[in-house]
């Protein structure tokens, strides 16, 4: 039972987290009522909880891992109860930043939950388990619209005292609820950073979720001042509208990470990236507000799929060191929400207008867009290599001047040459002399009519022992239709010979 239910547990614990991690730019149209905040510091201020937020998750990934994600929620939501009410009686840009700057808190436990959830269900589930847990960017949405609809009637800071009510509830839920013996990895964290941080999958998963969920908590904490000062909506209309981003971010993830479990997650990526790249061309633009919706809300759908997808790829890349590289992809993911803000603000400042830095982020999703295309003939090869160097068969490739230039470890147990000691050669090595000039003519006759030969071959091991071979030789084309490769699949079939007879 109590397995369970960790699904929706740790899904409602990262609603409630998301939601505190976002306060202070939801309430912020009605907090610089109060309090006197220079236009060049508000980018900061509703960016400083992305900071922690991101750094944390590494830390919370890994022990989450040591010691379960029961207490390490427990633990989160007691510590963010002290930035919470900091907030609340906030009366000065320095007490926002310090309480914001905790407040980050709420976002580092992402990293909890998509290190636990993966535990409890097989492999091909982890794409739409991760997604529906990743669902939980909804507490971001439910507090972007109903922050200032309660602040209206009561005030910001008892508007935020609210939120201290709902991180006590989840405490006690968690303490209640929470898998006391959930499974534990307690490999040293060191241990696990060198297991991994060679590894280029890492890295070029942390640039796409980057973009993806740092696109996301960029547009969520960016778009209720933005739509304020820029088309002069109403303060609830404006946290209207970025609920609807949200919303729509957040419903795509699952279907992501569903998508994921059944299709190619690179070619998913392809058009995540590509969509990207156009509508932050689109959003450079400077459209109207109906342009305006329409790039957002494309931006919304591809950072919601891509969110899910990147997560079905984590644990299907690094299976052994899934907490550490969790918590390293999602810092990067919050870090991609830290510095777009300020960097639009500062172009800004500069040009007067946006057009920069949304032309930026559609030329790194274009880049993200040719690595990922890299990733996946990378991939293909990959495969291929590895179906060469685990088959049975030897395998020798030789180019079209009978040279070889490529073995199989299969070649070397069967010959007992090494790689080294016949590349460059030509196959006469392994001759035994049993077969007749015209043996070849024939085999050589077959191969530029029929694109192959096949059949029985005395050859030689590197001790001079003879021995039987089952070959197939193929002519390996191009496009062009001219032969640039053979290769050569053969197994030893001396013992069949001696059982038939």
């Amino acid at each position: 039972m109590i397995r369970k239910i960790q699904l929706p547990l740790q899904t409602l614990n990262l609603v409630a987290g998301f939601m505190v991690w976002v306060l202070i730019s939801s309430l912020m149209p009605f907090i610089k009522e109060d309090i006197n905040i220079p236009s060049d510091k508000l980018a900061l201020v509703t960016a400083v909880p992305v900071i922690l937020g991101s750094l944390l998750r590494i830390p919370l990934g890994y022990y989450a891992n040591q010691f379960g994600a029961r207490k390490i929620f427990m633990l989160s939501f007691i510590l963010l109860l002290f930035p919470v009410y900091y907030i609340s009686i906030a009366d000065s840009i320095t007490d926002l930043l310090i309480g914001g700057l905790f407040l980050g808190l709420g976002g580092a436990v992402f990293s909890v939950g998509v290190t636990s959830l993966p535990k409890y269900y097989p492999k091909e589930r982890h794409g739409f388990v991760n997604g529906i847990y990743g669902a939980g960017n909804l507490g971001t949405a439910i507090t972007a619209f109903a922050a200032p609809v309660i602040a209206t009637k009561f005030g910001w800071s008892l508007t935020v005292q609210i939120y201290l009510v709902l991180l006590v509830i989840f405490i006690a839920a968690n303490f209640l609820l929470g898998d006391k013996k959930e499974v534990k990895v307690q490999t040293p964290l060191l241990e696990q950073i060198k297991g991994v941080y060679k590894n280029e999958k890492l890295w070029l998963l942390s640039l796409f979720y980057f973009i993806t969920f740092g696109s996301f908590v960029a547009f969520t904490i960016y778009l209720p001042n933005f739509l304020v000062a820029h088309f002069e909506l109403d303060k609830v209309d404006a946290g209207l509208r970025t609920a609807g981003f949200i919303v729509l971010a957040t419903a795509m993830r699952p279907i992501g990470g569903w998508l994921a479990d059944r299709f190619h997650s690179l070619i998913l990526l392809m058009f995540v990236f590509g969509v990207y790249t156009i509508s932050a061309v689109i959003l450079s633009l400077s459209p109207s507000i109906t342009w305006y919706t329409f790039g957002c809300l494309s931006i919304a759908l591809s950072a919601g799929i891509g969110n899910g997808v990147i997560f079905k790829l984590v644990p299907m890349y690094f299976q052994k060191q899934a907490g550490i590289v969790n918590g390293i992809v999602s810092a990067m993911g919050g870090l991609g929400g830290f510095f777009p803000p300020l960097l639009l603000t500062l172009l800004f400042n500069i040009t007067g207008h946006y057009a920069i830095g949304f032309m930026a982020l559609s030329q790194v999703a274009l880049a993200s867009l040719i690595l990922v295309v890299w990733m996946y003939y990378q991939g293909r090869m990959e495969i291929a290599s590895q179906v060469i160097d685990h088959t049975i068969e030897g395998i020798l490739i030789t180019d079209k001047n009978g040279k070889i230039i490529s073995v199989n470890p299969a070649f070397t147990e069967i010959t007992g040459y090494t790689e080294e000691e016949v590349v460059g050669k030509n196959p006469s090595v392994l001759k035994s002399g049993r077969q007749s000039k015209g043996f070849y003519q024939d085999l050589w006759t077959s191969l530029e009519k029929n694109g192959f030969w096949q059949g029985e071959i005395w050859n030689s091991r590197k001790d001079g022992e003879e021995y039987l071979q089952w070959l197939t030789i193929s002519a390996i084309k191009n496009d062009a239709g001219d032969v640039v490769q053979y290769a050569g699949m053969f197994s030893d079939i001396s013992s069949h010979r001696v059982k038939k007879a």
